[in-house]
């Protein structure tokens, strides 16, 4: 590394590339509760070094949690739902009282934690890897279509949301998508070749939003009749309710296609910039876009229909606004790896 910006500061680079490694989640000696992440004993005076040579540099931690990995080795329905980024009850933090609401965000904070602990709180994450296969041996728990496209969607939502993770908040990550294409030679476990969003020849597996037609208006769902309340309804938020729950509940919702670019920063929907304003918007645009079925209504029970119309969060203008074709520059926190060399 330090060769490396060397090389770089020779070539009038320095500043402009910043150079970094990346490190698996093993690099903590322990990661639960996130409040209690602590390096590796035996790396620390490596990661000292390290670390100080990022933090006269400017450059960033480069980790790769995995979710998926933490699911496999816990594979139980609500462990799926928090990693999936799915509503769930969450999980408290006995350290410092915190509820996390989705894994991807418990193992970014265990990484900050350990920054903290060792005296680098100056030093950015960054997510150099993370991903869900979409296929593997029949011994893995948890490939699928299905939790591939969840998660990665749901990602993509939570980061555009900026609400950041507890011990960074309103900011988000940046973040690499792994992978682009299949590695589709590489050994192991079938696993390892199917985290692409396309395959070898170029043909998508699945969309997460990024091909053009995933960002047109679909076609609603024929509900039963007898499922759909009569008169005009609005899903809102129920009273009570945490402000953890209904991100979670958001995360959800924009991660299922709806449109969510109006209550980014600079959308018409912004404002107020609350989380239960922006929960609002996203749980009723996902029931009004699923047929208005009362089931597209619960989000684990944090919403609840009414006839009221809640004008002050000016529905009116978000239920027209879902033809709006958002622009890449609207995401600017996600990015996607397409090869990793091992």
């Amino acid at each position: 590394m330090q060769n490396m910006e060397n090389a770089l500061k020779a070539a009038s680079l320095g500043g402009k590339v910043k150079v970094s490694t990346v490190h698996s989640m093993a690099v903590l000696s322990q990661s639960d509760p996130p409040s209690s992440g602590l390096f590796n004993p035996s790396y620390q005076d490596t990661m000292r070094g390290l670390l100080q040579f990022q933090r006269e540099n400017g450059s960033p931690l480069a980790i790769n949690p995995y979710p998926f990995f933490a699911y496999q080795s816990d594979p139980r329905p609500e462990t799926l739902a928090f990693c999936l980024f799915q509503p769930n009850s969450g999980r408290v933090d006995s350290g410092n009282g915190i509820i996390y609401m989705n894994m991807f965000d418990a193992q970014v904070d265990a990484v900050r934690s350990a920054l903290n602990a060792m005296g680098f709180k100056d030093i950015e994450i960054l997510v150099a890897e993370t991903g869900w296969p979409y296929r593997g041996d029949s011994n893995e728990v948890g490939p699928s279509i299905e939790n591939a496209r969840a998660y990665n969607g749901n990602l993509i939502a939570h980061l555009r949301s900026l609400v950041g993770t507890p011990l960074m908040p309103g900011k988000s990550v940046d973040t690499y998508l792994f992978a682009l294409y299949d590695e589709d030679l590489k050994p192991g476990p079938g696993s390892e070749r199917a985290f692409g969003l396309f395959k070898p020849d170029l043909s998508m597996i699945y969309d997460v939003g990024f091909s053009k037609s995933s960002l047109t208006p679909s076609t609603p769902k024929t509900p039963s009749p007898s499922a759909k309340p009569t008169g005009a309804v609005w899903c809102m938020p129920k009273s009570g309710v945490s402000d953890a729950q209904l991100q979670a509940s958001l995360d959800y919702a924009c991660g299922q296609g709806i449109d969510c670019s109006p209550i980014q920063p600079g959308g018409a929907c912004f404002d107020p910039n609350t989380v239960v304003s922006h929960a609002a918007y996203a749980m009723n645009l996902y029931y009004q876009n699923s047929g208005k079925n009362s089931w597209n209504c619960d989000f684990s029970q944090t919403a609840a229909l009414t006839s009221k119309n809640p004008s002050n969060l000016s529905l009116t203008s978000a239920l027209f606004l879902v033809y709006k074709i958002p622009t890449m520059k609207q995401w600017p926190y996600v990015h996607i790896l397409s090869v990793r060399n091992e």
